[in-house]
């Protein structure tokens, strides 16, 4: 029987298409008449992210799809609960941005979920921290960094929405343990060492975010 070809990218190529799609969401973002396309494309932008992580993973077995699955299930359940019961997060709801809803849960939030987690602890994974918890904890609190760095984006660009416009800081504390769970999780799998993808993934996400904080405040 014939072997399955590989469909596996390099670093490299997954490099440029996750710093290209980035720059150019930028782009969009920045000019106020591509502005209502750009934020139409969000869902697809995160889908492209999933193929490209998905893809520049090393040695793709089920073991990696049920992550992948897993994460996607403790995103979206966390977001439904937050959303529903107000026992996460604290009172908000989601907008039109990204894209079909679930219980007024947006798929791609759980997809997004992953590959925030992924990203951090393939991060972590290649980092010079070698006991568990510390990279947990490390990687925990960067994405805690960039969850301040997304809410000011998320409410201009109809993300989602807080009660009252304020957002609280059960927000935080509960991103920070919900992220320090999921990264547990990653733990788990003990993944083999994975490529530099990832980790370009989340600076990017840093300076795509930071970025657009900019314009954000441009708009005011």
């Amino acid at each position: 029987m014939e072997r399955p070809k590989d469909i596996s990218i390099s670093a490299p190529v997954a490099i440029v298409i996750i710093v290209l799609f980035h720059l150019v969401g930028l782009a969009g973002f920045a000019v106020p008449s591509l502005r209502p396309l750009f934020v139409q494309i969000v869902p697809w932008h995160l889908l492209l992210m999933l193929v490209v992580i998905t893809l520049s993973h090393k040695n793709i077995t089920s073991r990696f799809g049920l992550f992948v699955l897993l994460m996607f299930f403790l995103g979206f359940s966390a977001e439904w609960i937050g959303v529903h019961k107000g026992w996460l997060f604290g009172n908000y709801s989601y907008g039109s941005t990204l894209g079909y809803k679930l219980f007024v849960i947006p798929l791609m939030i759980g997809v997004n979920w992953f590959l925030l987690v992924y990203a951090a602890g393939v991060t972590m994974q290649r980092s010079r921290l070698k006991n568990t918890s510390f990279r947990i904890l490390t990687g925990a609190i960067i994405l805690l960094a960039l969850d301040i760095l997304i809410e000011p984006v998320a409410i201009k660009f109809d993300y989602w929405h807080w009660n009252n416009s304020i957002i609280p800081l059960k927000n935080y504390i509960c991103w920070f343990l919900v992220s320090a769970a999921m990264l547990y999780v990653f733990e788990l799998f003990s993944f083999k060492k994975q490529s530099i993808a990832a980790p370009v993934l989340l600076a990017t996400e840093f300076v795509f975010f930071g970025v657009l904080n900019l314009i954000v405040l441009l708009l005011r």
